[in-house]
């Protein structure tokens, strides 16, 4: 039997009311994701089917990919309604612990997923990734012009023609947030303020990037793997560049999972948690059309699918995106969003 497996039975059999819970309350989890809901769904049921817990998902909106459900979080925080938050990246999760919104838990199924991608203190602990890529049209770029950095972005071969989703939100503010870390104030505001000074023009979502480019609206643009996964599913003329390899590297978005203060269902929610860092967990999401990169080594990926071993990463602190990430969201990049 699976060693998952076991932990889930033995945990279950003890699943018999949370923090303030009452009889049979654990019956529930409630569940709050940024993940696509097409992705989330599939493995809440998965482990309703294993646990006969039911699951209670509530997603956000492509547009306001993790802020909306964040804000939920905090102004919840007196009365917690939800016991787990999914999330999509690690900075939403960082920022829960700093508001206190978050508490510890150290599952016994994190065993071999790198320590780099969790918090040292248990808050938030991460599994499955995705990789921030730039995408281009091959029927407008040849190979051999084909950007290699973020920084092509800005670059006048593509003036007019380069798109991102909007910085405020999802995994293009971590991103952001990441390119103040690296390059400093002074390099991260030069390459913001190139972008609209060369034509680049900044779009909804990850996933409105992935269709102007692959019409060939936008000869290129930012965005995550999965999104870029699915244009090639769909037959798109696009090629995916990781890009800034040998350079400050490519941005590796993992999920966390995060169990949350005062949760109504707790043990189950510990539960839950377990099973999302499953090494099935990650063998499914990496199956899945969003193409999840395992952070454990040895979990079996599609044919041709890259491995976290063959990408030059960035290197971050996660933890101290969250707090650049919100002074900026009130700062910088807000302003240069309405600009």
């Amino acid at each position: 039997m699976p060693a998952v497996i076991v932990v889930l039975s033995l945990i279950a059999a003890g699943c018999g009311g949370g923090s303030g819970a009452g009889p049979g309350a654990d019956s529930e989890v409630v569940v709050y994701t940024s993940v696509d809901d097409v992705f989330a769904r599939p493995v809440a049921e998965d482990f309703t089917s294993q646990t006969g817990i039911v699951v209670r998902l509530v997603t956000d909106t492509e547009e306001t990919k993790s802020t909306g459900l964040l804000n939920r979080l905090m102004a919840e925080k007196k009365r917690p309604q939800a016991d787990v938050f999914w999330s999509g990246d690690p900075v939403r999760a960082a920022i829960l612990k700093r508001h206190g919104v978050a508490v510890p838990y150290s599952s016994p199924v994190a065993e071999g997923l790198p320590p780099e991608f969790s918090d040292p203190e248990g808050f938030w602990t991460g599994f499955s990734t995705r990789a921030r890529v730039l995408i281009y049209n091959t029927d407008l770029i040849p190979e051999a012009e084909a950007p290699t950095s973020v920084f092509d972005l800005n670059d006048p071969r593509f003036s007019g023609r380069a798109c991102l989703a909007n910085p405020l939100f999802g995994t293009t503010s971590m991103h952001a947030a990441a390119l103040f870390s690296n390059l400093g104030q002074e390099g991260a505001t030069e390459f913001f303020d190139a972008f609209p000074a060369n034509g680049g023009r900044i779009l909804s979502s990850n996933g409105e990037v992935r269709r102007r480019v692959s019409s060939g609206e936008f000869a290129l643009g930012l965005t995550d793997t999965d999104d870029a996964n699915v244009a090639r599913l769909e037959g798109s003329p696009i090629a995916v560049v990781f890009p800034d390899s040998g350079g400050i590297g490519t941005l590796l978005v993992p999920n966390c999972a995060v169990l949350i203060a005062g949760a109504p269902h707790a043990d189950a929610g510990r539960l839950f948690i377990d099973f999302l860092l499953s090494p099935a967990t990650e063998g499914v999401l990496a199956a899945s059309e969003a193409a999840q990169i395992p952070l454990r080594p040895g979990v079996a990926v599609p044919d041709g699918m890259i491995t976290l071993a063959e990408i030059d990463a960035m290197e971050v602190d996660y933890g101290q995106l969250a707090e650049e990430l919100e002074d900026l969201s009130a700062g910088y990049l807000k302003e240069w969003v309405a600009r």
